[in-house]
């Protein structure tokens, strides 16, 4: 996470959208959430505008755009190469899930497009599998935008107050640390200077009282 932020910091405006938007979509129409997770590129989109490299209000628009399309491009993915998808090795090892995101499109039909986007595994897959059980294509667009405009701008917004709430400790660290090392110095420079002080009383006097009758 710190090494793609650390990238990311480094590069110019638009290609920060096209990354980030790029790790949304991939994720939603290729499977890649076993890689790159939506979430963490979205909260990274929100986090990075607060840093001042992206506009908030574009870095929105481009994460939902991205959730919305990858939804679509895994429906057709989906829709065209059916079952043969649920054959692929990383679902394969996970057939467990894909038995219950089948079950949630039966039961819940197309609202499971929108449940879905929230659920991490899922998000990839129900599109796919709603495009695979020949799903309508409006019905599902439907629940899909909602679905993509709900968790983009959520998630956005969660990494842009994160960043503030960052700055905001950070800034209160500082002064904490700043206090804490005036305390230590004055602490240091008192019990020094009562050592000496002590020191000094304790020392001969050259006075009368040292000289022999």
């Amino acid at each position: 996470m710190h090494a793609i932020t650390d990238w990311l910091r480094g590069l110019s405006g638009p290609v920060v959208y096209a990354v980030v938007g790029g790790m949304v979509f991939t994720e939603d129409a290729l499977f890649f959430s076993f890689f790159i997770p939506g979430e963490t590129a979205a909260v990274l989109g929100g986090f990075l505008a607060h840093q001042g490299r992206a506009s908030l209000g574009w870095m929105v628009l481009v994460v939902v755009c991205a959730a919305v399309l990858g939804d679509s491009a895994g429906y057709e993915i989906g829709r065209h190469l059916g079952p043969a998808i649920l054959r692929t090795r990383p679902l394969r090892r996970h057939a467990e899930k894909v038995g219950t995101a089948q079950d949630l499109i039966r039961r819940r039909g197309p609202a499971a497009v929108f449940v879905g986007r929230f659920i991490a595994f899922f998000r990839p897959l129900v599109p796919s599998l709603a495009g695979m059980s020949r799903m309508p294509y409006r019905r599902f667009l439907f629940y899909n935008v909602l679905g993509g405009v709900a968790w983009g701008v959520g998630f956005t917004l969660l990494g842009y107050f994160a960043g503030a709430a960052y700055s905001r400790v950070e800034g209160t660290v500082g002064r904490i640390a700043a206090i804490a090392i005036a305390v230590i110095i004055a602490v240091t420079l008192l019990v020094w200077y009562r050592r000496r002080h002590r020191s000094r009383k304790h020392e001969p006097s050259d006075g009368s009282g040292g000289r022999e009758p």
